[in-house]
């Protein structure tokens, strides 16, 4: 790792693990590579189960002839790497600066963003839902704000809501820290309408 590398997708330097993880997904080839992230992104967001996933990644280790426990490492890499970035909201840019300070090689990083934009909607909704089926919600704040300078420049004048979530951690409070765009908020109140429609109809 170079020296004084400071990452978007956490504020404490990574482990030497998720180093070697990621440098580990260079050895993929460009087959191999973009089905492993599709497999790991799909579980995210709840396109797969728990059980399907094991199964299709016992499938992926036997294919591509690589070892099942050093895969299940890159698979807890990626996973932590996907939802500290969604909860971070990053931008293209963001990610590929980190995966390729991670190791990840300039050959692959494309796939990898693409595949990270067309599912950072389902990705940013699934971390929510997970927060608030793990630990219960105590209170809420928002507020709404529009980007005035940024290095990416198709960010610029975009609107975000920023939300501060405050959970109840076996009674202990913990504020959790989100920023959302706005089609990613507009979605999230959908899926919630469609959430209290279901209680109210079993209730």
């Amino acid at each position: 790792m170079a020296a004084n590398v400071t990452f978007h997708f956490t504020k404490e330097t990574p482990g030497n693990q998720m180093f070697s993880d990621v440098k580990a997904l260079n050895k993929f080839n460009d087959e191999g590579f973009k089905k492993f992230v599709d497999l790991v992104l799909h579980f995210l967001i709840g396109s797969t189960d728990g059980e399907r996933f094991l199964s299709d990644l016992e499938s992926f280790a036997q294919e591509h002839g690589a070892s099942l426990n050093p895969l299940k490492n890159i698979t807890k890499t990626l996973l932590t790497f996907f939802k500290c970035a969604a909860k971070q909201n990053l931008s293209a840019q963001y990610v590929q600066e980190d995966m390729e300070n991670l190791g990840l090689s300039k050959e692959k990083t494309p796939y990898l963003l693409e595949s990270w934009k067309s599912n950072l909607i389902g990705l940013s909704r699934s971390v929510m839902a997970q927060t608030f089926m793990v630990n219960p919600l105590v209170d809420m704040e928002w507020k709404f704000g529009v980007t005035a300078a940024s290095s990416d420049m198709k960010v610029v004048g975009n609107s975000f809501l920023q939300l501060k979530l405050v959970v109840d951690k076996g009674g202990k409070k913990e504020d959790v820290y989100m920023e959302l765009t706005l089609p990613q908020f507009y979605s999230f109140l959908h899926e919630m309408e469609k959430a209290r429609t279901a209680l109210e109809y079993f209730s």
